[in-house]
């Protein structure tokens, strides 16, 4: 069976990780062209709740102070651990990007929905990421549940993680998947 390029894209895409990310800086035009195609993502009632900020730069490096401070805050005093706290720094800076992933909650729909519509956003991110020779993937550490001041954020919008993205050397690999009839009923 022949495969067009779109399937072949969403059967071949995969989280990529930081370990593999080179130092090659993500372009500027590159990150837009991720982020319009998460703008070409379905929403109910065409809220488009999606909302981004991109950290590049030395705005890592302020995401991830900001990450380690959130840590060393929140964490009781029996489970902190000073190494843990430099990595929560660290992970930021060993992107080429980070674009923390807001929804914008607006009332118009249930919140579920607003929620659904981001996610497919950020698929829409990886796939167009991976189309143009990028490696990504979607954190949601808990801390994101405390970062909303630092993204200024406003009190309709919340956090959902950061889609970390790279340049990268890491080979294609097999998915894991299941088969897709462990997972569905025909009812005819």
């Amino acid at each position: 069976m022949q495969q067009n390029e779109i399937l072949k894209a969403i059967q071949t895409r995969r989280s990529v990780f930081q370990a593999s990310f080179t130092q090659e800086e993500v372009s500027r035009e590159d990150l837009l062209t991720i982020l319009e195609a998460a703008n070409a993502a379905p929403t109910h009632k065409r809220t488009q709740p999606w909302r981004f900020v991109i950290f590049r730069q030395e705005g890592l490096l302020r995401l991830g102070d900001e990450l380690a401070r959130i840590y060393k805050s929140v964490t009781p005093a029996e489970k902190y651990t000073e190494q843990t706290e430099q990595n929560m720094a660290k992970k930021a800076t060993m992107s080429n990007a980070a674009i923390a992933i807001v929804v914008n909650y607006t009332g118009d729909v249930p919140e579920w929905e607003e929620l659904c519509a981001t996610a497919c956003a950020v698929e829409n991110m990886w796939l167009a990421a991976h189309s143009i020779g990028l490696g990504g993937y979607w954190a949601s550490p808990g801390l994101i549940n405390h970062i909303g001041p630092f993204l200024n954020l406003e009190p309709n919008q919340k956090c959902i993680g950061f889609f970390y993205v790279g340049h990268h050397q890491s080979e294609e690999r097999e998915p894991v998947r299941s088969s897709i009839e462990e997972k569905i009923r025909w009812e005819e």
